[in-house]
């Protein structure tokens, strides 16, 4: 892990984000807020749950990610059969040796696409839970450590459609943040299906090593943050806690979320330093995912967007730092 006296210089990784958000944009069209956002969560350590309709490139934007990095990756299609041994891994008896070994699953690995994560059942999702918080798995009383980087990019269907299992709030607090893909525009739309008449396009080629993105991750916890920054943050956590319309707001992890998102993202737009533009602009995606709506206004109001809708108002109601 790269010490203080090694981020004294920018790490060598930072000159190449603007061709890693090149890449990621030949995979995803006219997303590039989006794209950016994907990006900011590799950077904070964070895991990524991309929720949208079927067939708008939630898993092509998840393996571009995973594929941008010269690192280990699996992909995982959940079912409603799977088990968590499936996920973590098991421990056989080995007649040759006559003893137990452990034979690891597909979470041990740098980035795990977990395809349609909701589509399993709870029992199943939870064998995540301490892989994603501690970056580690515990095995029959052993604890195995995973690898470094581990970023953990889900995706998943929205909860009406049929065969879905919700994901808890324990587990939805343990993803930095949630991104929806939406439909793209005509020109883009067209493009795309330009694209499909062609040939398929060459698997793009690894833009970081492993080592960049562990410096990367390290140089964006040094981004300075000001305590006036730091103040506006705990209002709009404190805001979500106390409005009329959440049953729960955002938890003292979303909040820590929300400060590293400023870090990193302040560092891929080339600033040493966090802006309260960056706050406001990260808030939705970083907080949508972790409130709940009060049970009155999700039985009158069934939309999709409606947690984004409160928290934008949440954020008009918080006064800016100067």
């Amino acid at each position: 892990m790269p010490t203080r006296e090694t981020l004294e210089a920018p790490p060598a990784g930072l000159a190449k984000l603007a061709t890693l958000e090149a890449a990621l944009g030949e995979a995803i069209r006219g997303k590039p807020e989006v794209l950016r956002l994907s990006i900011v969560c590799l950077l904070a350590r964070g895991h990524l749950l991309i929720e949208d309709v079927p067939g708008v490139g939630k898993t092509t934007l998840a393996q571009a990610l995973a594929r941008s990095a010269d690192c280990q990756f699996h992909r995982l299609q959940f079912t409603s059969d799977m088990l968590p041994s499936d996920v973590l891994g098991v421990t056989i008896y080995n007649a040759h040796s006559q003893a137990f070994e452990f034979k690891p699953g597909p979470v041990f690995t740098n980035f795990l696409l977990a395809d349609e994560i909701n589509r399993t059942t709870p029992k199943t999702q939870s064998a995540l839970l301490e892989a994603m918080n501690e970056r580690q798995v515990t095995i029959d009383s052993h604890c195995y450590p995973l690898p470094q980087p581990f970023m953990v990019m889900a995706t998943q269907n929205p909860v009406e459609h049929h065969g879905t299992y919700p994901l808890p709030e324990s587990q939805l607090d343990r993803f930095f943040m949630r991104l929806r893909i939406g439909y793209p525009d005509a020109a883009y739309e067209r493009a795309i299906l330009r694209s499909t008449a062609s040939a398929q396009e060459p698997r793009s080629k690894p833009v970081l090593t492993a080592e960049e993105v562990l410096q990367l991750q390290s140089w964006a916890g040094h981004v300075t943050v000001d305590d006036a920054l730091v103040d506006y943050i705990l209002a709009i956590v404190e805001k979500t806690r106390s409005h009329e319309s959440l049953a729960l707001g955002v938890s003292p992890r979303g909040a820590q979320a929300l400060y590293r998102a400023a870090q990193s993202l302040a560092m891929v737009e080339g600033r040493e330093y966090a802006v309260p533009d960056d706050v406001k602009r990260l808030a939705v995606p970083v907080f949508a995912h972790r409130v709940v709506v009060s049970t009155r206004l999700a039985l009158t109001q069934r939309t999709a967007d409606l947690n984004d809708r409160i928290l934008e108002e949440i954020l008009t109601l918080v006064e800016v730092p100067l």
